[in-house]
């Protein structure tokens, strides 16, 4: 299925911002000047109400040996993120997610083993919707740390609404569901009405 709805040629902190705000996201791609905006039918989201936390994962988290924090090394997050093979968060784009982060409308959860940077996830947070973006791991296990503590702080901060655009088998062990596009639009409306601090770690 082609879910791309406009190509652009540049991205901004204020065109990202809209597009979130109107259900699209972009995507870089490395080599090429061009931005590709994005509106999966049907899109995933995590449902803060009732997502599920791997059994291996929870032994993994009463095991402990890590910590975790928010937004103590946001640049660093994304850098992971982007050092992969083929992904779309090319240096331009990285750029405004920075800049996104200095103005309080992203952030970063990070797990540290001792003092390396273990794992992490970014997103974008706009009144009570948090748009996932992308998350790294350099020992097992410390991506999905990160994804489901974030999931917890955000469902005791009133968040409504967590979007990780496409359902994947990976993303499905944490109860990620498909909705269509009308009904995707319809949470984030009402989402985007709250006013929800993020959390503080």
């Amino acid at each position: 299925m082609i879910d791309i709805v406009k190509v652009t040629f540049s991205v901004t902190c204020e065109s990202l911002e809209e597009g979130y705000r109107s259900g699209i996201f972009p995507m870089g791609h490395e080599g090429e000047r061009a931005f590709t905006w994005h509106q999966p039918d049907p899109r995933g989201i995590i449902p803060l109400d009732s997502f599920h936390v791997p059994s291996s994962l929870r032994r993994t988290l009463r095991r402990g040996g890590f910590s975790i924090t928010a937004d103590r090394a946001f640049s660093e997050v994304v850098q992971a993120c982007a050092a992969r093979p083929g992904v779309w968060i090319t240096p331009k784009l990285r750029a405004v997610y920075d800049e996104m982060h200095r103005r309080g409308k992203a952030h970063s959860v990070e797990v540290w083993i001792g003092d390396q940077l273990a794992g992490g996830i970014f997103g974008v947070h706009l009144g009570g919707a948090f748009f996932a973006e992308s998350k790294f791991h350099r020992v097992t296990d410390m991506s999905k740390v990160a994804l489901v503590t974030l999931l917890e702080r955000l469902r005791a901060a009133g968040f409504a609404l967590f979007d990780v655009q496409y359902w994947t088998p990976h993303l499905a062990q944490f109860g990620t569901a498909e909705i269509s596009k009308d009904d995707y639009q319809a949470r984030l409306r009402a989402a985007l009405q709250l006013d929800c601090r993020f959390p503080a770690f």
